[in-house]
């Protein structure tokens, strides 16, 4: 039996979802939540129309790249650091872990209390979110980079800073691109929290203003807009790491 190509598979299962939400929303109980497709389409064309969709999508998107750039920036080098010195590994690593535990919804009071409800919160609401998602992923890339590697290295009399710069650093590659997918999909699951301190404006905003009216077809736009939006930087993500880590695939096959 010939096998289905990978996007016949994805096209099916589209369609078979979409299929399942018609008929889940022609039932009376699930359908007062589960809003119609058509009417969630039509809804969109609404909001797109009215240029209320363009501005909560433009404010997310701007307080989900900052606070990931920010947390990715702060990372790399704290991973860095905790991977080749044992000094540092043993003061910073337990705060991390500590605060890994904690839910970044739980740290709104303290930034409100902080830095008010302006966008600056928002944005350190995600930036804590992703640092403590990507500064693990990272750090466990440093961790498992092959001491053969290092020790060929030192045999051949290269020093810690050509070892660090030449070996651990392009062998942890792979490693800081999947803490960057973890760290997107971190953001945009915190989006909704951060947006809980005060804003007036972006798509955790517009659900929950919607949630209040029982607008649910713009509860479920607004939630299927950021699923959408997440699965395009996570493919753009994965496309940038197979092109840039494709030494690893021939590696491995």
């Amino acid at each position: 039996m010939k096998k289905m190509p990978g996007w016949l598979l994805t096209t099916l299962s589209i369609i078979i979802g979409i299929a399942v939400w018609y008929l889940l929303a022609a039932i009376p109980a699930i359908g007062a939540i589960l809003t119609n497709p058509t009417v969630v389409v039509q809804t969109f064309i609404t909001e797109v129309e009215s240029g209320r969709m363009g501005t909560n999508v433009s404010a997310s998107l701007m307080r989900v790249l900052g606070g990931f750039s920010l947390g990715l920036i702060v990372a790399i080098p704290v991973a860095f650091l905790m991977g080749w010195y044992s000094v540092v590994r043993s003061v910073v690593e337990p705060w991390i872990q500590f605060f890994r535990t904690i839910p970044p919804i739980a740290l709104i009071p303290l930034v409100i209390v902080a830095q008010g409800v302006g966008e600056s919160a928002k944005i350190t609401v995600i930036f804590v979110a992703t640092f403590l998602v990507m500064v693990i992923s990272i750090f466990q890339g440093v961790r498992n980079v092959d001491p053969t590697l290092i020790r060929a290295s030192r045999v051949l009399g290269a020093r810690d800073r050509d070892i660090f710069f030449e070996v651990v650093v392009p062998a942890s590659f792979p490693y800081i691109l999947v803490g960057v997918r973890l760290g997107l999909a971190a953001a945009w699951t915190t989006l909704v929290a951060a947006e809980l301190t005060g804003a007036n404006k972006g798509l955790g905003n517009m659900i929950m203003e919607a949630s209040l009216y029982f607008r649910m077809e713009v509860v479920i736009l607004g939630i299927i807009v950021i699923g959408i939006i997440g699965l395009a930087m996570d493919k753009f993500v994965l496309f940038l790491e197979r092109r840039l880590t494709g030494w690893q695939e021939v590696r491995s096959s």
